[in-house]
């Protein structure tokens, strides 16, 4: 492997893994030695992702992800396991051993260095006759040249292979340039440019890599914007542009807008917290993205149809992480571009200390299509408050809602009150009933919560996953092959998690998420540390624990559903050997 178990156990030792994720995630709830905190890979409301620094590993009891430090690093910072080994040594200080297995660093150090060779090509396009007309567009937009070399501004030539043949005479492949999306295969071979004729937009990241390119076009054709696929060292759903400048604002709040424009317009303005998300609607990884930088975001999209459709659907987004959310709308004006331009820059910040919050805006939004002048007016928009209303957790907001819609319909506040009562009961009815449906399917129950796995048998895996808690509680038992044969394992992830822990044993080391990490896969490390989490042992028992795994272990599927449910039964009796499900 490219590490050694030994230096991989250094590495997890010299970054506590409190400290470390606790610069991403606020650990404030404490349930016995575990810390807790809201997950940053999927939306919760109640905590229910788990630190435990005395096993050195993460675990979120509801998406099931889990692991050592370098893989909270590999999830949060999208790098592969030698790239978060390497984040980790850096920031403890540690050299590096000689990597010798790892095939696709290679290739994601070439992507890097070639997007930043094609920014610097764009660049410099800029400064020749046919980059005029970039340069004009920008003049036209009021785009400073110090703002232009502030955001790495561009030109990419209009014809077929001016950037792929600058790129090939620097010594990067046709296979390079695809992979990064920069260029495109010819249907009759060779390859030509993926941007033509378009003002470029360098999309980098918050450590500063150019991972992509967003381009505009000059004139009224179409796409507005393109952008560059997802490669090996980018992903559209989990970056934003101008999040690497604006980290570093001290406004307090960031501005989210749509396009690339208004960002560079903003920064220009004085607003040096604005960001765009790249061609999608806000996804929840860029929603988590800004939780790491703010509490606060201010949503400023543009004021036609498109854009108070998108507000709508990111503010639930927001609000599912806490975030603080104002809404911003731009009178007179398609953009915030276009408003600033036209009134200045302290009119803008005007709009912003006088915005509406989240909630305001989408109760504005609903009444927007009724009469409120008429009874039926009045009945509709009321059904969809209501609605809105009940979606939120705190009584306190329901009510001070509910008595503002009263007064905006001029109705009773009881009637309010009643109607959003009947939409909450009705809203929590069929999550409950979801969660009972998810609870009684046996199959479902006992199956990983790690995606990506699936039990062919899972009789035999319930047993496996008990010889696994058992082999990290008493290793002593396992000694001279007294445990089952890897072989007799029904699932092949199981049985690489028991041989890469029977590895470590045998060698007389402790048996931990860091150590297993050169070994297994993000996904397996997961489930091991589910397993560790979920499965406590009693020393007491535990030698006779293992021998009814042993039979357990290899058992046909049950075919009826009765047989399955006291499979499903049986598996959650085979988790009580003793302590505390959050161990």
């Amino acid at each position: 492997m490219a590490f050694s178990a030994e230096f991989l156990q250094e590495l997890a030792e010299r970054n506590p893994i409190e400290e470390v994720v606790g610069e991403y995630v606020p650990l404030t709830k404490r349930s016995g030695q575990n810390l807790f905190g809201l997950c940053p890979f999927h939306s919760e409301k109640t905590p229910s992702f788990s630190v435990s620094p005395s096993r050195q590993i993460y675990h979120c009891f509801g998406c099931g992800k889990g692991g050592s430090v370098i893989n909270f690093i590999m999830e949060i910072e999208r790098l592969s396991f030698p790239e978060a080994v390497e984040f980790l040594a850096r920031r403890a200080g540690m050299p590096i051993p000689e990597q010798r297995d790892d095939p696709n660093r290679g290739m994601r150090a070439r992507l890097y260095e070639l997007n930043r060779a094609a920014a610097r090509f764009f660049y410099e396009q800029l400064s020749t006759p046919e980059g005029q007309a970039a340069a004009d567009y920008m003049r036209r937009r009021q785009i400073s040249r110090r703002v232009a070399t502030n955001f790495g501004l561009g030109y990419a030539p209009d014809g077929w292979e001016g950037l792929a043949r600058a790129m090939k005479g620097a010594g990067f492949t046709e296979r390079e340039l695809l992979a990064a999306g920069l260029a495109k295969s010819g249907k009759r071979g060779g390859i030509y440019d993926a941007f033509r004729g378009r003002l470029m937009f360098p999309v980098i990241d918050v450590r500063g890599n150019v991972v992509a390119f967003s381009g505009r076009v000059l004139g009224d054709g179409e796409p507005k914007y393109l952008n560059s696929p997802d490669t090996p060292v980018f992903s559209k759903s989990h970056n934003l542009f101008g999040l690497n400048l604006a980290k570093k604002s001290k406004a307090g709040y960031i501005i989210l807008v749509e396009g690339n424009i208004d960002v560079v317009s903003l920064h220009q303005a004085g607003f040096d917290s604005a960001v765009a998300s790249l061609g999608t609607s806000l996804t929840n990884e860029q929603a988590q993205l800004l939780t790491r930088y703010t509490k606060k975001v201010v949503l400023c999209y543009d004021a036609d149809n498109a854009g108070r459709k998108a507000a709508q659907r990111a503010i639930p987004i927001l609000d599912k992480l806490g975030l603080e959310i104002r809404v911003v709308t731009v009178p007179g004006a398609k953009d915030p571009d276009e408003f600033i331009k036209a009134s200045g820059p302290e009119a803008f910040r005007a709009l912003i200390e006088d915005s509406e919050n989240g909630m305001e805006y989408r109760l504005q939004a609903a009444a927007a299509p009724y009469d409120l002048a008429t009874d039926a007016g009045k009945v509709g928009y009321l059904k969809e408050a209501a609605g809105i209303i009940a979606a939120l957790p705190e009584p306190v907001a329901r009510e001070v809602y509910s008595m503002r819609v009263a007064e905006q319909c001029s109705v009773a506040a009881d009637a309010v009150r009643d109607a959003v009562n009947q939409a909450r009961r009705r809203k929590l009815s069929a999550a409950r009933k979801r969660r009972e449906s998810e609870d009684t399917r046996p199959e479902r129950a006992m199956q990983p919560a790690e995606k990506g796995i699936r039990f062919e048998n899972p009789a035999s895996a319930a047993a496996e996953e008990g010889v696994i808690a058992l082999l990290q509680a008493a290793p002593e038992l396992f000694m001279g092959g007294a445990g089952p044969k890897p072989e007799d394992f029904s699932s092949g992830e199981l049985r690489r998690i028991y041989e890469a822990m029977l590895a470590l044993a045998s060698r007389g080391m402790d048996v931990t998420a860091a150590a297993l990490g050169g070994e297994l896969t993000p996904q397996e490390i997961s489930l091991y540390t589910n397993i560790i989490q979920t499965r406590p042992v009693s020393a007491a028992r535990a030698a006779e624990a293992l021998a009814d795994y042993i039979h357990k272990i290899g058992r046909k599927p049950p075919d009826s559903g009765g047989d399955l449910r006291a499979y499903a039964a049986m598996k959650q009796q085979t988790k009580g050997y003793g302590g505390d499900s959050h161990g």
